[in-house]
């Protein structure tokens, strides 16, 4: 892992030439002389291994890099970004619009692996397959990248060749279908020359591949093949569930066998330097992406009722009390013991003052405060001490993909085909078990329809904080046909009203919540949200359109 890293120091040596030969018309009349050419360059096997360590940087995404999978559940109803970082607030309240929208519409990852893919059969190697497992990761990045873009967009020109001038660049826009199609080839394509495990960590190996080919086929409605990659999985015998739950998003749990594959982070070297945006006001923090009281709502009692079904227990004052015990490893919340920056506390995002002084965790207190009052416990528990003390210099490194998304995949394709539904319900029971809950209840969820509800519920709330939510919601469909963004994503987003009770020795009791009936709109309103059906795709923005006169925009913007 640390040469692969190290490696990643030069991608500029590699990857300029890929970046020139796309964008300069005059590249190949001229010799750089501080930077590596096709010529010079392209000769050994170090040479490849160098381009190829180029292909990887910021793979996963070109927008924020690993921070993508915090931002991502911000545009969806299950978290949420004060600060417009990225513009996706603006995904989240309906104002996107070509000026403003996430930037993932992106072909500088793209282009390096057409450079490389153009160029790998020129060194030279002592074994054949070390190429062919070089070229596999290479069609993997591209058919991620391709994925990412065609499924934001909704039809993307597909350009799979280096271009060496702007106007080769100008390509027409293909078909969502045509792309996906591409994909689904690249991957079939590379899978067989990948490995099972990966050389080192960081690269791609069969298991990240079929997590791709797996999530691809999944986002298109292709429930077969998106099972069958899920079982390819299963087949390696690599994985399985950490028992640990919280552990595995820890720095002591990085080797967890949950995990399929995580994005590499070493301190100094190659650092995550966004720790900081994970924790609240009091400790330092930012509290850019923070989970939703709608996400709360979510989880089920600990008697396995939800909280709105008759005899569930549920008191809206003690809102965190009585629940799955899975919600108290996913969020922060108010009465929680704490062990924070200077030492030992009781969380309180409630209260505008405590002991007289200001609280700088009220949700008002600064714009680095959790506007929701929560925080999300992945990555932040068991205590933020496993940080550096600037939180900017860490090797946190973000789960991309792990072994619980595969068995809910599964789970899901099964309801949609209506069959082995047991198989289904068995599923989510190994999960909930694994988190301490109870069983699913058989008598209750005994339909198509009924366990369809649950599989949902259940993806979001393993899943959570994870970037999957808005994927999930533009996807799925209601009983009218209609995508439930359509009506999770129409409401006002709220805040809790209450006060943390400091004589209460039981953590989740700790907050009591005013009822909703007694606060006034004002009083708990965060924002309004929107969603129209034509912002499933988001709007090509305005530079690309300038860029690429070909290019025509998606309905619904201007």
């Amino acid at each position: 892992m640390i040469r692969f890293i190290k490696a990643s120091k030069y991608i500029i040596c590699a990857g300029l030439f890929s970046y020139v030969a796309s964008s300069c018309d005059d590249f190949f009349n001229t010799a750089p002389y501080d930077a590596i050419t096709p010529a010079t360059f392209w000769k050994t096997e170090q040479d490849a291994d160098t381009a190829l360590t180029a292909c990887y940087n910021w793979w996963f995404d070109q927008c924020t890099g690993p921070n993508y999978i915090f931002f991502n559940d911000c545009m969806s109803d299950i978290s949420f970004n004060r600060t417009g970082s990225s513009s996706y607030k603006q995904v989240a309240t309906g104002e996107l619009n070509p000026n403003k929208v996430p930037n993932y519409y992106k072909y500088e990852s793209i282009a390096r692996c057409n450079v490389f893919l153009a160029n790998i059969h020129k060194p030279v190697f002592g074994n054949e397959q070390d190429r062919k497992n070089m070229i596999a990761q290479v069609r993997v990045i591209r058919a991620w990248q391709y994925l990412v873009i065609n499924f934001w967009f909704g039809g993307i020109p597909l350009i799979t060749q280096p271009t060496t001038t702007a106007e080769e660049a100008q390509v027409a826009r293909s078909t969502e279908e045509e792309v996906k199609n591409f994909i689904y080839k690249e991957l079939d394509e590379a899978i067989p020359d990948l490995p099972d495990k990966p050389s080192e960590k960081g690269r791609i190996a069969k298991g990240t591949a079929l997590a791709i080919k797996m999530r691809a086929h999944l986002y298109y409605d292709d429930w077969k093949e998106a099972r069958q990659a899920a079982y390819d999985i299963q087949k390696l015998k690599l994985y399985e569930l950490d028992k640990d739950f919280i552990k595995m998003f820890s720095l002591e749990g990085q080797d967890s066998k949950e995990i399929i594959y995580a994005d590499q982070h070493v301190e100094d070297l190659y650092k995550f330097s966004d720790v900081v945006r994970l924790y609240n006001n009091q400790d330092g923090g930012w509290a850019s992406f923070v989970p939703t009281q709608n996400l709360v709502d979510m989880f089920e009692m600990e008697n396995g009722l939800m909280p709105n079904e008759s005899g569930s227990g549920y008191d809206e004052r003690y809102p965190f009390a009585n629940r799955d015990p899975r919600l108290y490893n996913t969020i922060i919340y108010p009465g929680m013991d704490w062990e924070g920056k200077n030492g030992n506390r009781i969380i309180n995002t409630l209260d505008k003052t405590i002991e007289g002084k200001a609280n700088k965790d009220y949700y008002s207190a600064a714009t680095n405060a959790s506007a929701t009052g929560l925080l999300y416990a992945k990555y932040a528990l068991p205590s933020i001490k496993q940080y550096s003390p600037s939180l900017n210099n860490d090797r946190l490194c973000p789960i991309l993909f792990r072994y619980a998304e595969v068995l809910l995949t599964i789970a899901e394709c099964n309801v949609e085909l209506n069959e082995n539904l047991d198989e289904a319900l068995n599923l989510i029971d190994e999960l909930r078990i694994r988190g301490g809950h109870i069983a699913v209840d058989r008598t209750k969820y005994n339909s198509q329809d009924k366990i369809r509800e649950l599989v949902r519920r259940e993806r979001t709330i393993e899943l959570a904080g994870e970037g999957l939510r808005r994927q999930d919601i533009l996807r799925w469909k209601d009983k009218e046909g209609k995508m439930v963004a359509e009506t999770v994503m129409n409401k006002p987003l709220y805040h809790m009203v209450g006060t943390v009770n400091y004589d209460e020795p039981d953590p989740t009791r700790r907050a009591v919540i005013t009822p909703s009936s007694e606060v006034t709109e004002k009083d708990r309103l965060i924002e309004q949200r929107r969603f129209e059906p034509y912002m499933r795709y988001w709007p090509i923005p305005y530079a690309q359109m300038e860029k690429n006169p070909k290019l025509v925009q998606n309905p619904g913007y201007k």
